[in-house]
């Protein structure tokens, strides 16, 4: 239930020559702390306030962050609950002739070169974005500058994130080598410079919390398989009842980012709950069934489900399902867990990926003193 002695109230102003959205709320640090995830986040004097800049991506990540401690008051924005970017993906604009043709020659050209579906959903609605910005110029004058452009004039005009520019450019390039074979270069464009941010880490003690915060048997054991065994999301709603070898304790995951297989141990106590799980609810197919019979659980389920967990845990932070997996890692690492080991039980390809997690465990931090308590 929403608290509504915390209200927050969302603003649209022009600061500093920028188009931002006016975050006000009663003080409150925690809050402060979950809004600190927010891409541009600054507080201004001169506003009176927290601020960021205006996109639809930041006015969601805001309204989801807030929304946890109470009511959020958005009217002043005029903003409607959209996905960002995706509703960029799954726009559904009325294309020419000749567009709907190349995208799904670009489409048939992914499918047969055995792109994940994932990916070739991503790049066919990017190449769809781009080319109905250049509706009225034929496809095969379109050139490098035009790119420049549309970075300019589409992508950083509505701050759009640096993940969904090199998803663009990365599909752009991939259809104009290897359809139009034209020659375009996309490689001439600068990509921009990737963020180094850190992996958000929980502590065991919010870990329990919120896995004992679940009263029903099934978000329970899908949350605590995601944390035992660092599954993505997408791999945990794959996985089939053969994939669980309690025999051997071990979890397979298969074809999974990278179309690679890999196996993960299982811990004894999960093994238990899955054991009780499946004389409860007795899936047929996948180990985790929706309400239709022979259906995987959604997505979006899962997500509501660590909603819930985590409004029953009260922990004030904007917690992902792949925090979890980012959790797992950091205490393998902290309980003296060799990188290499870990490297392959999350499935990177780069031991230069997993390494970060050096960055972020506190096992050797905490043995640091500070010059401070000698003074």
């Amino acid at each position: 239930m929403e608290n509504i002695q915390f209200r927050t109230q969302l603003k649209r102003a022009s600061h500093k020559e920028m188009d931002v959205v006016a975050i006000h709320f009663p003080k409150n640090e925690n809050a402060v702390i979950a809004l600190k995830s927010i891409r541009g986040l600054q507080f201004s004097r001169t506003l009176g306030c927290w601020y960021a800049p205006y996109s639809n991506e930041n006015m969601k990540n805001i309204v989801d962050t807030m929304k946890q401690f109470g009511f959020v008051d958005y009217k002043g924005v005029q903003w409607t609950k959209q996905p960002v970017e995706l509703s960029l993906h799954k726009s559904k604009s009325i294309v020419s002739p000749e567009i709907a043709e190349q995208i799904e020659l670009f489409r048939r050209w992914m499918t047969s070169a055995r792109y994940s579906a994932n990916t070739v959903q991503t790049y066919t609605e990017a190449l769809r974005v781009f080319l109905v910005h250049f509706v009225n110029k034929p496809i095969q004058n379109i050139d490098n500058q035009d790119l420049i452009n549309f970075n300019n004039d589409y992508i950083l005009q509505k701050g759009l994130s640096q993940s969904y520019q090199n998803q663009i450019i990365n599909g752009i390039k991939l259809y104009f080598k290897q359809v139009q074979r034209s020659a375009m270069d996309p490689n001439l464009i600068r990509r921009p410079r990737p963020e180094k941010t850190l992996p958000n880490v929980l502590s065991k003690e919010e870990v329990k919390a919120i896995l004992n915060a679940l009263g029903n048997l099934k978000h329970r054991t899908m949350l605590s398989l995601i944390y035992s065994c660092g599954l993505r999301r997408g791999e945990l709603l794959k996985l089939k009842l053969q994939d669980i070898d309690s025999k051997r304790n071990l979890v397979l995951i298969r074809q999974a980012k990278g179309k690679k297989d890999r196996v993960v141990p299982l811990s004894m106590l999960v093994l238990d709950m899955l054991r009780a799980y499946f004389v409860a609810y007795k899936p047929q197919y996948w180990l985790f069934e929706g309400q239709t019979a022979g259906e995987p659980y959604s997505e979006k389920s899962l997500q509501s489900v660590l909603k819930l967990a985590i409004v029953k845990a009260k922990i004030h932070k904007p917690i992902t399902l792949h925090w979890l997996r980012h959790s797992y890692a950091t205490h393998l690492l902290e309980s003296g867990t060799d990188l290499r080991y870990i490297q392959e039980l999350l499935g990177h390809s780069s031991g230069r990926t997993t390494k970060i997690y050096t960055h972020v465990s506190t096992k050797n931090l905490q043995n640091i003193r500070s010059p401070f308590d000698d003074l």
